[in-house]
């Protein structure tokens, strides 16, 4: 049976991965190693011409983590995936992978804060343009736009706003004007397939919902192998003019007969090799362990979190409830359109009593942990105007959702009635 006959429930166990061929083992092994044996000078630089490919040094590649690739690949939809060491590694090098100084791109402002300082402040001393636009009007993006843009950037599931980004109004506009839309999916892996509205690129920090288990760091983009880079010419100097950091190779010329992967393999031959944010195979051993459970852990983590908004909606000490399933108008009309099979995890609450509130509120929590996380198994809290978003101005902070009192529940796995206890408990507090 190929992957595309495939449910996500199987291909989480089953996609990129049947058996070890010498010792028969059905679980994955760990390949904690550094390098790999050629078979002969030919053999070796045949690997490095990119005539034959092969393990050669695991900053590059390693078995291990080409299985949680192709899983990860099959379950998305894409052609090839890269797995790095964090999911802030992957916005990087997806976004290195085609811009160059000089150039920009453009975002939604709807942004982790770690995501908003990366584009607004690291990208900026590299001669890279961050563009931020409101999504809540698909046409800024096109306003925003120049011979100079080479992407669009946004999060599915914006953190901390949970806004759904419109994927298939921005990314028609962005192939109208020859410009790929990447979407980070951290918040909705399964009930969001990005590349069925379009998107060029999936990212990921697997570190969230795909382990699940809070235990390893991780990260990886795939490609949807559905852009069509070469027609696009000039618009993607980094793909299709000749490359020096790697014997002159044009990527979408080198790699044709290969399939559409000339975007995954220019990331992992020359951005991961020379900048090596590679991604431990122990770790990404670990996340393999998590995504076997992820169909399962989606469903509970959704259903938990309907029942949490059901508790927040009704209680004196809440001021407003952000969530999908609650949102009015365009926002819900989005929700609706985009995500299948939940809502989600995360959770917004607008305290009334504001920043001390939200303080008090997060020191009286017993069972939620108070994490710089989200997707974990255990419920988790944090209050993001003073930790996660706190780089930014009051300004950034309110344009990506983030008030005094706004607090950022991710809801676990657990019994829903331990949860909303104790979640009752502290607002009791308050």
């Amino acid at each position: 049976m190929s992957d595309k006959q495939l449910h996500p429930e199987t291909l989480a166990l089953h996609a990129g991965y049947r058996n070890d061929p010498t010792a028969k083992s059905v679980a994955v092994p760990i390949h904690q190693t550094t390098s790999y044996q050629f078979d002969s000078a030919e053999h070796a630089a045949n690997l490095f011409a990119l005539k034959e490919f092969g393990n050669i040094y695991t900053r590059i590649m390693n078995p291990t983590n080409d299985v949680l690739e192709q899983r990860l690949a099959a379950l998305e939809g894409g052609v090839a995936a890269l797995c790095v060491s964090s999911g802030q590694s992957a916005a990087t090098l997806a976004i290195l992978n085609l811009c160059s100084a000089g150039d920009n791109f453009v975002t939604s402002t709807d942004l982790y804060g770690g995501t908003w300082n990366l584009f607004a402040n690291t990208f900026k001393q590299m001669g890279i343009e961050a563009r931020f636009v409101d999504p809540a009007d698909p046409e800024s993006f096109r306003a925003a736009t120049d011979e100079k843009t080479r992407l669009y950037f946004a999060e599915t599931l914006p953190n901390p706003k949970l806004n759904v980004f419109p994927i298939k109004e921005v990314a028609d506009i962005g192939r109208e004007l020859g410009v790929p839309l990447i979407v980070d999916n951290t918040a909705a892996p399964l009930i969001c397939r990005p590349f069925d509205h379009g998107a060029a690129v999936v990212m990921y920090s697997t570190t969230k919902y795909i382990a699940g288990h809070g235990t390893s760091v991780g990260g990886v983009i795939i490609d949807g192998g559905n852009f069509d880079w070469e027609a696009q010419g000039d618009r993607f100097p980094t793909l299709n003019k000749p490359d020096a950091s790697y014997h002159g190779a044009v990527w979408t010329e080198a790699v044709k007969p290969l399939g559409p992967i000339a975007y995954i393999i220019r990331a992992r031959v020359t951005l991961l090799r020379d900048i090596g944010s590679a991604s431990s195979p122990f770790n990404a051993w670990q996340i393999i362990q998590g995504l076997e459970t992820l169909p399962l852990r989606m469903r509970q983590h959704c259903e938990n979190a309907e029942k949490v908004v059901a508790f927040l909606q009704s209680h004196d000490k809440v001021a407003s409830v952000t969530y999908p399933s609650v949102q009015e108008g365009e926002a819900k009309r989005r929700a609706e359109t985009y995500l299948k099979g939940g809502n989600g995890g995360l959770v917004g609450v607008e305290l009334a009593g504001g920043l001390e509130a939200g303080r008090t509120f997060i020191d009286s929590l017993e069972l939620l942990y108070h994490v710089a996380n989200i997707g974990d198994a255990r419920s988790l809290a944090i209050h993001p105007a003073s930790t996660t978003h706190s780089q930014m101005t009051p300004e950034e902070q309110a344009a990506a959702g983030v008030s005094a009192g706004y607090v950022r529940l991710s809801i676990g796995i657990e019994h829903a009635d331990d949860i909303i206890a104790d979640i009752e408990q502290a607002l009791a507090k308050v």
